[in-house]
This record gives structure tokens, C-alpha cells and sequence, in this order.
């Protein structure tokens, strides 16, 4: 079922960027060195923590949606599996950006995810495009 992968994995990340916003609250509002964690709200590791974030919720809930759309129109689209791969692998742009944060990793996996997130996007949109109106 091809979609199926998307919306699970979609909910799982989501949810663990979830918990990470809980970290970031924590680290804003109650740890010891919160003054200096607000300080540094526009630059540095505390500005890329958001964007991780933002964009691992958000992607989470692309996948979410590319997978119910690949579900719903699998035997009317083509290139399905490719589109969900695609979507899947662009989580790698908001763990990239953790990476960088916490281990120094080099921006490649960012670049990947967000490519690779931006195509399935533009594909699924053609796709749809394409769509003749009949079943």
C-alpha cells in the first residue's frame, strides 16, 4: 500500500519533533541558563534547534499528506513508489539540521532531504495535473 509508509513515519517524526518543541520550551523557560538561551534567539544553534523544528513538523505532515493522497489515488497515479521514497527521504533535511547542531555533521543530509522533499512535492503536483477527471 503505497502511502502507507508516509503517514505512519510522517506521525512517528511528527511527534518526536513534538517532543523536541518541549525541549526547546524547557530550555527557554525553565533551565539555568535560560538568560542566556533567549539571548541567542536569532543566531546560533537556538535559531537552528526552530528551524529543525518547524521543518520537521512540517515535512512530517507533508508525508502525512502525500501519503493519504498516494493511498486514495495509487491506481490512477504514476510513480507513485518514487514520490513516497522521495517524501520519506526529505526528513533527512530537519535531522540534518539537528546533526549539525549537536554533532558537527557536515550540511549534506540537509541539502538531500530538501531536495529530495522538494521533488515529490513538484512530482505529485504534475501528477496531479495530469489527472484526468474520470475513474
Amino acid at each position: 500500500m503505497k502511502g502507507k509508509n508516509n503517514i505512519a513515519i510522517g506521525f512517528l517524526v511528527m511527534g518526536l519533533f513534538m517532543a523536541y518543541g518541549f525541549l526547546l520550551i524547557y530550555l527557554r523557560d525553565f533551565a539555568p541558563d535560560k538568560a542566556a538561551w533567549i539571548d541567542s534567539y536569532i543566531k546560533g544553534e537556538h535559531f537552528e534547534s526552530r528551524l529543525a523544528h518547524v521543518h520537521g513538523n512540517l515535512f512530517s505532515l507533508l508525508n502525512v499528506v502525500i501519503g493519504y493522497l498516494l493511498l486514495h489515488f495509487n491506481s490512477r497515479l504514476k510513480n507513485t513508489n518514487v514520490i513516497s521514497w522521495l517524501a520519506i527521504i526529505g526528513i533527512l533535511m530537519p535531522v540534518g539540521i539537528l546533526a549539525e547542531i549537536y554533532f558537527s555533521a557536515p550540511p549534506f543530509l540537509v541539502l538531500i532531504g530538501a531536495i529530495s522533499m522538494t521533488i515529490s512535492v513538484i512530482w505529485l503536483g504534475f501528477s496531479f495535473l495530469k489527472l484526468s477527471s474520470e475513474k
